[in-house]
């Protein structure tokens, strides 16, 4: 094929028994793994196979498989490590339901995704036959003990000698096997060998060009060996693109939605998941005037932001769930002292240390409510990688323009999830303006709040006559402390309000499908492909549902209650745990519910359902399916 280079050696390994007619298997979409031991390079490949069939016209969605250990034990369940492709002729919107092919660099790791219940019934497994002549008898019999165990499943298991295949490229087979999978993958879906080498020096740019070149020789044998080897490609047909398009995951956008804010500092320490979003501003922000600062901890890291958006830069502070407590205190004092500071809060499972690398939506009512005292403050929970992006421009106005802070709640499926989307047009209205150090009017106050709108001229320091103490205590207009009732009242009063007026300035959501109903699915954040796609088989079956999707969590969206009145029943879908209503002990009084589920039913005074699931992996639109057809069989019997 043109473009595809045989490397040397390949053609002296063992004649291959001929196989029979290649079947091509012609389908709108496919979902297909890649797991290994972690360190094993499965994810890059993974990454590479995406970003290369996006840019050949596919919609695509990647998930990281991310062990929670940084380097658990080799050949283990427990340890998989990969990723999830799934490509489609449109828009691809989540993970979908079970894998249809999968390639395994050892049994064990299989394993663990066969026993989650992660493959399809009919998979086509695609495994290294290395270990099944291991010379360690151990070895030996667990290969055969696992591959008992999935024969009973009925996959279809073809054995590939990577191990022999990478060795006459590379010294080090452990450091090839993802190059030559990639091979593999890129002959079974046809994806351009010139593109796939241009991703491959992509992706080892900053090595050396002879590994980069090994690299490429890798993907080489492996697309050879499943031309002479396999008996079947999958054609997944392909929607022509007419537009710009970018391929990235949610922490990169974040990244680059940052530096089209405008801002300026980020001040981070490393934390699963979210720390990749500073790697990704490492590699540029300075080029555009940025600084960087990884701090010593998660509460220096909320200080310096602090201190710096005070001095009138633009700043944000990047975390997880457990390093959002730490900085609980620094952000009560920037809401009281109203200093405006954007939080980026890429959650993952808890609670503590919990679940490091794994997904969930557990930190909402924490970002919301976890501040000592009366601390307002706004969330909003973007539910797409392309507006991973958005929202850093849309935060970074709304904490300037309300003098407060925004947290933006990520998640892990979005960190590490890539899809394509539109590449943006740069706007130069959304950086933020350079801060006025005009001289401050005589008499004028740095609280000087508006009495309807709660809002007040920020005053930076060195600004001429705008001399004040600032303080984390009670305080007047002038920035006094002081602890008499009414100036405590009002002062609460007006930062209560700047909500308010920051909720009626937002539409009401979309409903997604009828307008009205016997059962409304409300969710957040990165369920909404997932909702989506399950709601619209649910009506292709004659289901009377549709679906509601929230970004602003703090305040909520106008004209919730009306949109509910419509429908016979709501249920919230998320990622947290809840209750089931017929657990043992729990009654309609304690039952713990949702956490999206919880705030509506106190905003809203609506009986808002929920069903939630703690997986520690993205939910299946076919697990949303059995719960919608459950709900309304539920009602239809009462």
């Amino acid at each position: 094929m043109e473009g595809l280079v045989i490397p040397t050696g390949v053609e002296a390994l063992p004649e291959q028994i001929p196989r029979p007619a290649i079947r091509s298997i012609r389908t709108s979409e496919h979902v297909l793994e890649i797991v290994s031991d972690s360190g094993e390079g499965a994810q890059k490949c993974g990454q590479i196979f995406g970003n290369v069939s996006a840019r050949m016209g596919n919609g695509v969605w990647t998930v990281e498989i991310i062990p929670a250990e940084i380097e658990p034990p080799p050949r283990s369940p427990a340890g998989a490590s990969g990723n999830r492709v799934r490509l489609g002729k449109g828009p691809v919107t989540n993970w979908g339901d079970e894998t249809e092919l999968v390639v395994a660099f050892n049994e064990q790791a299989l394993l663990g995704r066969h026993r989650l219940g992660a493959l399809a019934a009919k998979a086509t497994i695609l495994i290294e036959n290395h270990w099944a002549t291991h010379a360690d008898p151990a070895i030996r019999g667990q290969w055969s003990e696992a591959l008992a165990e999935m024969e009973e499943s009925g996959y279809r298991i073809v054995e590939v000698p990577m191990e022999e295949c990478c060795l006459t490229v590379v010294e080090n087979a452990r450091r090839g096997k993802n190059m030559f999978v990639l091979g593999l993958l890129g002959w079974i879906y046809d994806r351009d060998p010139d593109l796939c080498h241009q991703q491959i020096e992509s992706a080892f740019r900053k090595k050396s060009q002879d590994v980069a070149a090994a690299n490429v020789r890798l993907f080489e044998a492996g697309y050879a060996w499943a031309e002479a080897n396999l008996d079947f490609r999958i054609a997944v047909e392909t929607t022509p693109v007419d537009e710009p398009m970018v391929v990235m995951n949610g922490n990169d956008a974040i990244a680059l939605g940052a530096v089209a804010a405008g801002m300026e500092l980020a001040a981070m320490y490393p934390i699963t998941p979210a720390t990749s979003v500073s790697h990704r501003l490492g590699e540029m922000f300075e080029r555009f005037g940025g600084v960087l600062h990884q701090a010593e901890d998660e509460i220096a890291a909320a200080g310096v932001a602090i201190g710096a958006s005070y001095a009138g830069k633009v700043a944000f502070t990047i975390t997880s769930g457990p390093g959002l407590a730490l900085k609980t205190e620094f952000l009560g004092l920037a809401i009281m002292a109203e200093i405006p500071l954007v939080v980026v809060d890429v959650q993952r499972g808890g609670p503590s240390t919990g679940l490091p690398t794994k997904v969930e939506q557990s930190d909402l009512l924490a970002a919301l409510f976890g501040q000592p005292g009366d601390a307002p403050h706004v969330i909003i929970a973007p539910a797409t990688i392309e507006e991973c992006f958005q929202v850093m421009v849309t935060a970074r106005r709304i904490a300037e323009t309300f003098r407060t802070v925004v947290v933006v709640l990520s998640d892990a499926n979005l960190a590490t999830g890539m899809q394509p989307f539109r590449r943006p047009t740069i706007d130069p209205a959304w950086l933020a303006e350079s801060p006025d150090q005009s001289p401050v009017p005589e008499g004028m106050q740095p609280y000087e709040w508006d009495p309807r709108t709660g809002l007040s001229t920020r005053i930076i320091p060195g600004q001429p006559a705008g001399m004040h103490t600032l303080t984390g205590l009670a305080h007047d207009e002038a920035s006094h402390v002081v602890y008499d009732a009414s100036t405590h009242q009002r002062s609460s009063t007006m930062r209560s309000r700047k909500l308010a007026v920051l909720q009626s300035a937002l539409r009401p959501p979309e409903v997604n499908g009828p307008p009205d109903g016997e059962l409304l699915v409300v969710g957040w954040g990165s369920t909404k492909g997932a909702i989506e796609e399950a709601v619209d088989r649910a009506r292709s079956e004659g289901l009377s549902v549709s679906s509601l999707h929230l970004r602003f969590l703090s305040p909520l969206e106008p004209g919730l209650r009306g949109i509910f009145d419509r429908f016979t029943k709501i249920m919230t879908v998320e990622i947290n745990y809840s209750d089931e209503p017929d657990d043992p002990y729990v009654t309609e009084e304690n039952r713990r519910r949702g956490q999206l589920s919880f705030l509506l039913r106190a905003q809203t005074l609506v009986d808002v359902d929920c069903w939630t699931r703690v997986p520690g992996e993205p939910l299946r639109p076919r697990m949303i399916l059995d719960a919608v057809r459950s709900r309304l069989s539920m009602a239809g019997a009462q």
